[in-house]
């Protein structure tokens, strides 16, 4: 233990320095920082820099003058920003053309094919459409529905309307009163923005107004009665009518301090980010039947909050609106955010600033900036989007390593205050929306609450985990940490579930007490890999594999014995003295690969996976060792339990037949057009005739995962603005400030842009691809159906089906839908109001009431 410190100590002075060393270059010239900057910081990364740092450790690494690896037989290791790796079908491993771990014969490879083509054919379910907002009357009748909104405040006392301490309005009529723009904060607080884009606030016991937003300008609205309204301000007071048309504070409630809101205009709207999406969004014509949209099992949301909240610039909301929420880092996070992402990217010098001009980012490579602000989801949404699946994440080793902070490194504890933050960002969604549960944003727990969202026009928000060292496993010399045991798994797992958590990885960078990782390569392998020593206290136990499949092992290491390909890494040890470098530990000589993880499932993992199943969590093999995922299958296979999904391709080509078989659901990583475009005609070649078949992906935004570029090629055939979504919207170009984003320009430079995204895909692929992703959410949601106990289509699966008398006799009339399906199964269609079967006797229909009580049966 004692040597972990030091060494982890060791790590955080080096990458101080790096970040100090970047400091200094990237403040001169004026503090700008320009190519001449990017230029000289590129230099900490060169092959004879790091051939020298090599020969002063004794090894035998070899560079090219390009400063790549030479020691990587087969191809270079996996890397989100190279398209030659990107766009695999697994980012666990080298994929080559060859098909010897794919157990699929020819012959299956086409009627699996036949079987996805036939399903998509099927009539199609009809939707209806909802609005975004509620209507707002001309007077508010709750505290909500104020929201983004031109007021102007009538007392209750004077009958006058309030010009307050606005010089630019206290000279007019009062008829011309000022009115004010309300934008929700939170639930009942809202910002009161002046024409003059300025925030009324209070001082010295009057009414003034504040350049800036924060929580001075935080006023709460409570109801006094029908059409009257308090404006609370905290250090201040109740808004207070003062007579004429002017105004003050009262420490107190009375008559004057009731006002009547009228809607007005004139009003300076608060500064935001549209959709840039017209029409309404579809919903279901029942609250059960059948669903569309899109599904993306695999996002970071929070990530702003992990590696202890400084390594990300930017938010995905903010109280004060998105001038702070994506206003970009300033001052030493700027510089250190800047140079994680700059490294990671390989483009150093970007602009750190986002909100209006957003020059450098968001961008599919900008990994350090925020991708996924609320407005940009929304956009999603109403163009289509219905599942949304947020991984909690966090690393305590890098976390640790990592020197600037402001929350916590225990992985649990980060995700406990992630979780936290989902549900203040549904709060903030539902306040611009109108109230409780008026907002898009809603957080579900199991299947039926997630039908019921989608089917009523809204976006159904999964949660996830993962992370390095869950439930606080720990693996140290191979043991075990003191407090992982049986029990305390089983009690962190009902923790997490009552916490709302759906979906779990068991590992993801680190080996840990529950099981083996796949490990990491390319441009951040080795510095995981020292972090693994620290965290366990030896590297990653890779082997030459046995069979040594091409498609089947984890990730590559380098053949020599210190770190190669990650630039982060390259940046700290230039910056680092020779005596320093000299306690860093040293990463094992690998022998020849592929290379495969000798650590695989422990029983503490087994009993995690079955914990799981108990609680109808949802199992995700993805960033396991080959050896470990291979056992979790096999559990999986033995607990007879469908509820699995590999959700960013990483897991191997071996394991994705087998999850389709058993029951389960692949969402790949999204990726480049074109490479997803492959990785769905290979995925059709494993699909499950027995099961829905339905198609996501997996964006992996703000996990440090690249989104996609521009295709190549695409003035040929480029995506033309507006086109068409699900229901029939119009979706524009999408406008954040100033920026204009194209997708056949700037890629999915954020996470609003995957629509047009789907749209590329269409240009590629046609409409088949298209429709097997409106199906994805269905295939989700019947998935995780099966997970509670739901049985398949029995017209899909004979064995299952069910008397005619079955029906007559177990099914009662005012049974809710839910029931109906753990009862008699998943039926073959849900249109509408009814569920259609295959039985012994022949075709059955249940029909239900628009409430989804059981009506009949024929």
């Amino acid at each position: 233990m004692a040597v972990r410190a030091h060494l982890r100590l060791v790590l955080v002075a080096v990458t101080s320095i790096a970040l100090i060393a970047a400091a200094f270059a990237l403040n001169r010239s004026s503090g700008t920082s320009g190519p001449s900057q990017a230029d000289g910081l590129k230099k900490m990364y060169t092959a004879s820099v790091k051939n020298a740092v090599a020969k002063a450790r004794g090894d035998k690494t070899r560079y090219a003058a390009d400063g790549t690896h030479v020691d990587y037989p087969g191809g270079p290791p996996h890397n989100d920003h190279d398209p030659r790796t990107k766009n695999w079908v697994s980012r666990a491993a080298l994929t080559t053309d060859s098909n010897t771990a794919d157990p699929t014969t020819p012959a299956k490879a086409i009627a699996d094919e036949r079987a996805a083509a036939t399903q998509r054919r099927q009539r199609p379910v009809r939707l209806r459409h909802v609005r975004v907002n509620p209507v707002q009357p001309s007077i508010p009748t709750s505290r909500y529905n104020l929201f983004n909104a031109c007021y102007g405040l009538r007392s209750t006392t004077t009958g006058r309307y309030l010009a307050g301490a606005d010089p630019e309005f206290a000279a007019r009529t009062l008829t011309g009163a000022a009115p004010l723009y309300f934008k929700p904060s939170s639930l009942g607080h809202y910002l009161l923005y002046s024409k003059a884009a300025a925030f009324l606030s209070g001082s010295g016991g009057h009414v003034a107004y504040a350049a800036a937003p924060g929580p001075a300008v935080n006023w709460t609205v409570t109801r006094a009665g029908p059409g009257r309204f308090r404006l609370f301000l905290p250090g201040s007071g109740y808004l207070s009518a003062k007579g004429g048309i002017g105004a003050g504070f009262a420490a107190a409630p009375d008559r004057r301090t009731q006002f009547t809101p009228y809607r007005r205009t004139g009003c300076t709207p608060f500064p935001e980010i549209g959709t840039n999406v017209a029409g309404d969004p579809t919903a279901g014509m029942s609250s059960f039947q059948e669903v569309r949209g899109l599904v993306d099992g695999h996002m970071h949301g929070m990530a702003f909050e992990f590696l202890g909240g400084d390594v990300h610039c930017g938010r995905p909301w903010s109280p004060w609106g998105v001038t702070v929420a994506l206003a970009g880092c300033q001052g030493a996070d700027a510089v250190a955010s800047g140079l994680v992402g700059g490294f990671l990217s390989g483009k150093l010098g970007a602009d750190p600033v986002g909100w209006p001009t957003f020059k450098d980012w968001p961008a599919p490579d900008a990994l350090t900036q925020e991708g996924t602000y609320y407005k940009w989801i929304e956009r999603n949404w109403r163009a289509g989007q219905r599942i949304m699946v947020n991984l909690l994440v966090e690393n305590n080793q890098l976390c640790m390593i990592y020197p600037l902070k402001r929350n916590s490194c225990d992985d649990m504890t980060s995700l406990r205050l992630q979780a936290h933050d989902m549900h203040l960002l549904e709060n903030y969604i539902d306040a611009q929306h109108g109230g409780p549960g008026k907002g898009f944003y809603r957080i579900v727990t199991n299947p039926e609450q997630a039908r019921e969202v989608i089917n009523a026009g809204k976006m159904a928000v999964v949660m996830g985990i993962e992370t390095s060292v869950l439930f606080g496993c720990h693996d140290h010399f191979g043991q075990p940490s003191t407090g992982c045991t049986p029990a305390s798994i089983d009690r962190q797992l009902t923790q997490v579930r009552a916490m709302g958590v759906t979906q779990m990885e068991l590992v993801n960078k680190f080996d840990n007490a529950l099981a083996g990782v796949a490990g990491d390569s390319g441009t951040t392998g080795d510095l995981v890999n020292t972090a693994n020593i620290l965290e366990t206290g030896s590297a990653w136990h890779m082997v030459t594999c046995s069979p040594n499949d091409p498609e089947v092992h984890d990730k590559d290491q380098a053949l020599s014995g210190f770190p190669s390909q990650d630039a982060l890494f390259g940046a700290v040890v230039k910056a680092a003295p020779v005596s320093v470098l000299s306690l860093l530990p040293a990463l094992p000589l690998y022998p020849a690969p592929h290379h495969c993880n000798t650590i695989g499932l422990s029983g503490l993992g087994a009993d995690t996976i079955e914990g799981m199943a108990k609680r109808h969590m949802l199992f995700d093999p993805d960033h396991m060792s080959v050896k470990a995922r291979q056992a979790s299958l096999n559990l999986i296979d033995q607990l007879g339990y469908p509820g699995v999904i590999s959700s960013h391709s990483w897991s191997t080509p071996d394991a994705y037949p087998r999850i389709y078989s058993e029951q389960g659901f692949i969402t790949p990583y999204a990726g480049d057009s074109v490479g997803f475009v492959a990785k769905w005609k290979r995925h059709l070649t494993w699909a499950n005739p027995r099961i829905y078949w339905g198609f996501g992906f997996g964006s992996d935004i703000n996990g440090l995962g690249a989104q996609a570029n521009p295709r190549p090629g695409a003035s040929a055939n480029p995506v033309t603005y507006p086109f068409t979504a699900l229901g029939g919207v119009r979706v524009f170009r999408q406008v954040s400030g100033t920026h204009v984003y194209d997708i056949n320009k700037d890629g999915v430079a954020h996470y609003g842009l995957y629509p047009d995204w789907i749209q590329d895909l269409s240009k590629i692929a046609g409409p088949s691809i298209v429709a097997d992703m409106y199906r994805g959410p269905e295939a989700y949601l019947e998935m995780w159906e099966r997970a509670y106990g739901a049985k398949p289509d029995a017209c899909t699966n004979p064995g299952l089906r069910h008397s005619t008398n079955f029906f007559r006799t177990r099914l009662h009339p005012g049974m809710s839908w839910w029931r109906v399906l753990m009862r008699a199964g998943q039926p073959h269609r849900r249109i509408g109001q009814h569920f259609t079967y295959c039985t012994k006797g022949g075709p059955m229909t249940v029909n239900f009431s628009q409430a989804g009580k059981l009506v009949s049966v024929a």
